[in-house]
């Protein structure tokens, strides 16, 4: 939302954000903080989806999407601690293996030659783990504090002109001929065009938007600041990801803590202690860090589609829509925002090839979607621990 915003506003548009809460209170201020690479899908899966053109255009867009974000650091100053290098790592020796073949793949396939194999002991070097059995590493993803990165770009979007009001939960929008009315408990805002950029906070504000996005929860802790011999990131600080449904994914912290974030659950409510629920993950993954104090734990809300990839649409004739990012929201939600705007203003040809990805509802609508993805969630579960 605050980069459409930002976007439009530079091209000359007067913009109001409606924002529910605070801005960044949700996943986007308390996510893991990685610019991973490509599409939330596999390349040789959108392939299979969609055909080779389209596939290749989905890989540059994800590209675009990365730049996109690294140059709004760098035009704005924002000091949200960007660092270089994602490595993904395999949590069985098959997904490792498959994981090199991939990396082989980009290559072969893009030019991708900042995505580099990693063997076992390689990925061990850079990740003091024996749980993992190497993977790859993209040095174009990077890792940034992103709290300061939304309020940042909210900043610039102020300067821009952007008017933004929090508390403001959006309870009902009107389409009257040409024009849309947006209303609060407070108040209205006429306008020629609406954004819905609500992500897992969607509710049921547009039924068709609902209908494909389950909103989920994941948690974050942080450890106290570790000790030398506790290291688990002993060398480049890098950020990473497994392969496991349930996405483990840490980094450090400028000051020596490790932030890492596991496990899941459904709906708007969080586990009574986030903290314990994140701890049995990470011991599992770090068992020289069961004795080690976590000073802080958090969660956030994020919206996933069936297939992982984000949804593109347009509700009504002067309405648009990006959501679903799937925890593949820093760079995809950014770049979002600049297709939304470029759209409104004319040149909706980004926006378009996001929008032609395939997108189903889920099953049973928003009353049976959670409990499905419970026993969904359950059986990948099972399949982890299992190392299938």
């Amino acid at each position: 939302g605050i980069s459409t915003a930002l976007h439009l506003a530079e091209l000359g548009y007067s913009v109001t954000v409606l924002e529910a809460q605070r801005v960044g209170l949700g996943a986007s201020g308390r996510n893991g903080g990685q610019l991973g690479m490509g599409q939330r899908m596999d390349q040789d899966d959108l392939i299979d989806l969609m055909g080779d053109d389209a596939a290749h255009m989905l890989w540059d867009m994800a590209l675009d999407a990365q730049a996109l974000v690294k140059s709004l650091i760098q035009r704005f100053k924002i000091d949200c601690e960007l660092t270089p290098g994602v490595a993904n790592f395999g949590h069985t020796p098959r997904l490792g293996d498959q994981m090199r073949e991939y990396a082989d793949f980009l290559n072969q396939t893009y030019g991708a030659t900042h995505v580099q194999p990693l063997s076992v002991e390689e990925g061990r070097k850079l990740c003091n783990t024996k749980a993992y059995h190497g993977g790859f590493i993209d040095w174009n993803s990077a890792h940034l504090h992103p709290l300061k990165y939304v309020l940042g770009l909210t900043n610039a979007a102020q300067q821009l002109g952007v008017q933004i009001y929090e508390q403001s939960l959006v309870t009902q929008v009107k389409h009257q001929q040409s024009k849309v009315k947006v209303i609060t408990k407070t108040g209205t805002v006429t306008c020629d065009h609406v954004v819905y950029a609500c992500n897992g906070y969607l509710g049921d504000l547009e039924p068709n938007l609902a209908a494909r996005i389950m909103p989920i929860n994941n948690f974050i802790v942080a450890t106290e600041p570790l000790s030398t011999d506790l290291d688990v990131i002993p060398s480049d600080n890098i950020a990473i990801a497994d392969s496991k449904f349930v996405v483990n994914y840490f980094r450090k912290s400028t000051d020596n803590r490790l932030l890492f974030g596991g496990g899941e659950n459904y709906g708007y409510q969080f586990p009574k202690d986030i903290a314990a629920t994140v701890r049995k993950p990470m011991t599992d993954i770090f068992p020289q860090l069961r004795d080690v104090t976590i000073d802080y734990a958090w969660g956030g809300t994020l919206g996933i589609t069936i297939q992982r990839m984000p949804y593109f649409a347009r509700p009504t004739i002067n309405s648009w829509a990006a959501t679903g990012y799937s925890g593949h929201g820093v760079g995809t939600a950014t770049h979002a925002g600049q297709l939304i705007a470029q759209a409104i203003h004319g040149d909706s040809t980004g926006f378009d090839i996001m929008a032609s990805v395939p997108s189903r509802r889920f099953p049973g609508g928003t009353l049976l979607r959670s409990p499905l993805l419970v026993l969904a969630m359950t059986w990948y579960g099972l399949r982890d621990k299992l190392g299938i």
